[in-house]
């Protein structure tokens, strides 16, 4: 099993590093497990170390909008836990994932021992605040649901290390969880993914997705 490395812990001093090990405790989660939920209590943050996990809000009529897709490396429910509130989403794994918990208490208490920590805080907040506001750029000012497919496929793939060719992913989400990535429907998504398929710019079997035409495909979603 990898060891959670959110906050940079290689970074960390030896000291850090054993405080923090003492007060994580690391478990396997199957794919749709929920790690927490939108406006319950904090009661921990969670260090994704394997897998990926969807981060969604709800309306009360049921709408739900994935504001992203975490991955490797990232600490959820990090807001909530600093400022002592609700988390603000609901965290449901994707894929089995690895998840180390430190409760709330003892986080706490560990970046009080080690103000060292703040830096990586820091740079967790910001990374998901401007990946917040990358997402809204994408769904709110671009035109087409022709570029934001595109967009999210090119960002997957930029963010796979572990898929090989470099062109090819396994889809995270299903096509309906993919318009509520992008303000879309199901099946506007399905058939725009057929277009692609038909224009030769993408290869589609059962999630594994491979992209034939990668300049095309980085055309459309710049248009």
């Amino acid at each position: 099993m990898r060891r959670p490395y959110g906050f940079e812990t290689c970074k960390l001093p030896p000291g850090a590093l054993t405080d923090l090990d003492a007060v994580q405790s690391l478990s396997s989660y199957p794919k749709g497990a929920l790690l927490f939920m939108e406006k319950q209590d904090s009661h921990g943050i969670f260090m994704l170390c394997e897998g990926q996990v969807k981060l969604s809000v709800s309306s009360g009529e049921g709408k739900t909008l994935i504001l992203r897709i975490a991955k490797a490396g990232e600490v959820l429910g990090l807001m909530a836990v600093l400022s002592r509130s609700r988390y603000e989403a609901t965290a449901e794994t994707c894929s089995s994932c690895q998840v180390a918990l430190v409760r709330r208490d003892d986080f706490l208490q560990f970046v009080a021992r080690h103000p060292e920590v703040y830096q990586g805080i820091v740079g967790q907040l910001s990374a998901s605040y401007g990946g917040a506001c990358e997402r809204l750029r994408n769904v709110g000012l671009q035109a087409s649901v022709y570029q934001r497919v595109c967009r999210v496929v090119l960002d997957w793939v930029g963010e796979s290390k572990e898929i090989e060719p470099e062109n090819e992913i396994s889809l995270p989400l299903t096509h309906a969880e993919i318009g509520e990535l992008i303000g879309a429907s199901r099946e506007t998504v399905t058939r725009t993914f057929r277009q692609l398929r038909e224009h030769q710019l993408i290869v589609l079997k059962h999630s594994t997705l491979t992209i034939s035409n990668r300049a095309a495909l980085e055309n459309l979603a710049a248009d």
